[in-house]
């Protein structure tokens, strides 16, 4: 019989149709814990379609969600598109299609392919960010995060993508470049709305210790969030005119502070210049206005600066130092002014050695003997050249130091964090407009709820302006309306609201798409979410991950939810490579890169479950892996013997297993479970295929196998290669889906081994390896081990120190 893999898939991914075997069970009756929500980060609609680089999490997923329903859980898993912003009208405008037609036609085929795919999504939960009914909601978080004074509008410089010709926010600004195109990214001054993800700062640090998150992940979000301890200290300037606030994580060295830089975009700046100097410090001015945060911070680029003329009194000891600007100083971080210490910070000392200023060493080793320094030194020590502080440890010192300033109103201890409030407006056209008005009379005012949504509306012409203003000022008819407040004239804003808004909220309209009394049904969040397990790129880990989690805490502390953290357990699949036919290198599958592989096609000529096993097959999940067509073969193999070994054994099989099949069935069970929990989907596939062989040899050598252990197996395949699994299950005599069955289990009695490889090691190198009992106790392997005559030549006339035993692996003898 053959395996005819394109007539299965089509039957059964019709069959499953038919049925609405994938549809999203709701008894609240059933207890929260007997429920799985399994989440994939939805695709951008903004190619043509997906590759196989896309297929490896859906397909992992899939897997995972499979198997869970095996497990006897109720499953949510959907999917939906991010169809708004950047990604889809940059797409667009190189088609030269509007983006409605663009989005649209790239939907139906991703959403074709992943039918193909065979996942188990319910197509009835799918949510479109850019459809009408989804951003009405979108709309209604910005006005709620409004009334709770998480959202403002200022003028601000902000990174502009001359390319783009929009705003971006700091997450997207990666090395200088715009995170899509790469343009060059500058600076642009334009009123923009932000949301104060700052104010939540503490808990979104916090609460990453208790998330089944990949470490990396953790790391990357601590570090963007960057709390840092420390005082605020008070510099008043030379004249007494001004005051000066910095912040700074070492009071223990403001003896050693020699100079102070300020952000060239400082208010005090123009203040603080003197008339001989405003030539200088305006040119400086404009050249900074070129460069990306990114750029100013980079510890490679050269310190520059500028001396404005002006001198302010170091608080601790009188002396007046003079006031530079520079950038490697951020408005936008801390104060916009810091004290230089360049004995003892790097990018202070590497300033002062360019312009010549004084470096005076304040904390010292303790076992430094005090010679002169040849870089800076930013441990803790000793403090000396410290007045009345000298002597004490930088501990001591940094407390006293504080306490003294406090005292006379100069300092406090304060705790700060590098995370930037959220910049969420866009000067583009594909987006949900922002739900607010302008009127002359009355100020900012926001659209009702009730006249939700405030529509897009659809234009022949939405090329970004590059004025800075977005395409929607041009449409007399959008702008132009009537104040909800007052009754009279008034405008709407025009910018649109960045997708990054968009999906950070859209895992909670999933268990409700079609709900219209709010963003969500309260009751359905509450009895899916959180998320248990969400599968994406580690890419998003910063932009995406953080987003949603600020989104979950604002929305539980409105409540609406009864969680604040949105996904218990994530998983990042590694990339898809492949060299690129560009650059001849090994490179992420991409289009532009010339090395994306075509899943339609492979699905034409080995089906649909060949390419899922081959995207598990291919590597450990959580890491890159290089696509090979060739390893494609291999698994249609396999799957085609799978196919003839069930079909033939199943036409006459055994009452009773032997006990070798019985032993390879049952490990094979306990594997591919503990295997599954932790993801290992690589070894999975590998496990099932040596059953498979293991199964054919004794069947070719006339064991015959029972019913139980083919259905066991059948099972066990079926996460991994449905369509197959659906068929083999049906030719069996079984009326339902293999998928309404359950998990198989294993028996302790069975997956005892009967030996055991005991490496043995003299020193710490290998000298023989051993067969043994698998149940002897370590007494009884040191015996038989010290008995070896390879390990008794090494011992010939030495003396045993110790013996180091790893059960049931190795034992090292160490000798004097």
């Amino acid at each position: 019989m053959r395996y005819d893999f394109e007539a299965i898939e089509k039957k059964w991914q019709a069959l499953w149709d038919e049925r609405g075997s994938h549809r999203t069970p709701f008894d609240p009756t059933l207890p929260r814990a007997g429920c799985h929500y399994c989440l994939d980060m939805f695709p951008y609609p903004s190619g043509e379609g997906l590759h196989v680089g896309h297929w490896r999490g859906y397909v992992l997923s899939d897997v995972w969600s499979r198997y869970m329903k095996l497990k006897g859980f109720q499953i949510l898993h959907p999917m939906g598109w991010d169809a708004f912003g950047l990604p889809a009208e940059n797409a667009a405008i190189k088609k030269g299609l509007h983006p409605v037609e663009n989005t649209r036609n790239n939907i139906n085929n991703m959403k074709r392919q992943l039918r193909e795919i065979g996942a188990m999504y319910d197509w009835d939960m799918e949510v479109n960010t850019s459809a009408p009914d989804y951003y009405r909601w979108t709309q209604w978080m910005f006005l709620a995060f409004y009334k709770k004074g998480l959202a403002y509008k200022k003028e601000a410089p902000i990174n502009w993508c001359p390319n783009c010709r929009t705003g971006l926010a700091d997450e997207e600004v990666v090395n200088g470049r715009c995170e899509r195109c790469e343009t060059e990214v500058t600076k642009k001054n334009l009123p923009q709305w932000f949301f104060k993800i700052t104010e939540y700062a503490e808990p979104l640090l916090k609460d990453l210790d208790g998330l089944n998150w990949p470490e990396r992940v953790k790391t990357m979000q601590r570090n963007w969030i960057g709390k840092s301890e420390g005082a605020e200290v008070v510099f008043k300037t030379a004249d007494g005119g001004h005051s000066l606030t910095i912040f700074t994580t070492r009071p223990d060295t403001l003896f050693g502070a020699t100079y102070m830089v300020l952000a060239p975009e400082h208010p005090l700046v123009e203040k603080l210049t003197t008339p001989d100097k405003k030539a200088e410090v305006d040119s400086y001015l404009e050249r900074t206005r070129r460069e990306s945060e990114v750029d100013r911070l980079s510890a490679e680029k050269e310190k520059t600066g500028v001396f404005i003329g002006a001198y302010a009194e170091n608080p601790v000891n009188g002396k007046h130092i003079p006031i530079w600007i520079s950038d490697y100083v951020l408005l936008s971080y801390g104060t916009g002014a810091i004290m230089a210490v360049p004995a003892h910070d790097t990018r202070d000392w590497e300033f002062a050695t360019r312009f010549n200023l004084p470096i005076v060493e304040v904390i010292r080793p303790e076992a430094n003997g005090g010679g002169p320094l040849t870089e800076a030194w930013i441990g803790e020590g000793l403090m000396v050249n410290s007045g009345e502080f000298s002597g004490l440890s930088s501990a001591e010192g940094w407390e006293k130091i504080v306490s003294r300033l406090a005292e006379k109103g100069l300092a406090g201890k304060k705790v700060n964090f590098k995370l930037r409030d959220w910049l969420i407006s866009r000067q583009r056209y594909w987006g949900a407009p922002i739900p607010m008005i302008s009127c002359e009379k009355c100020g900012t005012v926001p659209v009702p709820e009730k006249d939700l949504p405030v529509e897009l509306p659809f234009v022949e012409k939405y090329l970004p302006t590059g004025t800075g203003e977005s395409p929607l000022a041009a449409i007399p008819e959008f702008v132009n309306t009537t104040c909800p407040a007052c009754g009279g004239p008034a405008h709407r804003d025009t910018d649109t609201i960045s997708q990054w808004v968009c999906s950070s909220w859209y895992f909670l309209r999933y268990p409700s798409p079609k709900y219209t009394d709010g963003p969500f049904d309260v009751e359905k969040v509450r009895y899916w979410l959180p998320v248990d397990l969400y599968v994406g790129g580690v890419e998003h880990a910063i932009l995406h991950l953080l987003y949603s989690r600020f989104f979950t805490k604002v929305l539980h502390d409105l409540g609406l939810l009864d969680f604040s953290e949105p996904f218990t357990r994530l998983f990042n699949q590694g990339m898809v490579c492949r060299v690129s036919s560009l650059s001849g290198k090994l490179e992420k599958m991409s289009k532009s890169k010339g090395n994306i592989v075509n899943p339609d096609e492979i699905v034409k000529k080995y089906g649909t479950d060949t390419l899922r096993a081959y995207e598990l097959f291919v590597g450990p999940p959580e890491l890159d892996s290089e696509w090979n067509d060739q390893g494609l073969q291999g698994v249609f193999r396999w799957l085609r013997r799978l196919w003839d070994l069930v079909n033939d054994a199943a036409a006459s099989p055994a009452k009773e297993d032997h006990p070798d099949i019985l032993k390879a069935i049952h490990r094979a069970v306990k594997k591919v479970s503990e295997d599954m929990e932790r993801l290992h989907m690589n070894t999975i596939v590998s496990t099932l295929m040596e059953l498979c062989n293991n199964l054919f040899e004794k069947k070719a050598a006339g064991a015959a196998i029972s019913r139980k252990t083919l259905e066991a197996f059948v099972i066990l395949a079926s996460p991994v290669a449905p369509h197959l699994a659906e068929e083999l299950w049906e030719k069996m005599g079984h009326k339902n889906s293999v998928f309404s069955a359950s998990w198989p289990a294993w028996d302790p009695a069975y997956i005892q081994d009967e030996t055991m490889l005991i490496v043995l090691q003299v020193n710490g190198k290998v000298r023989d390896k051993i067969q043994l009992p698998a149940d002897w106790t370590r007494e009884q392997v040191e015996e038989d081990a010290l008995k070896s005559e390879k390990v008794r030549q090494m011992l010939d006339g030495k003396e045993i120190a110790k013996i180091f035993y790893v059960p049931k692996k190795l034992l090292n003898v160490v000798v004097k």
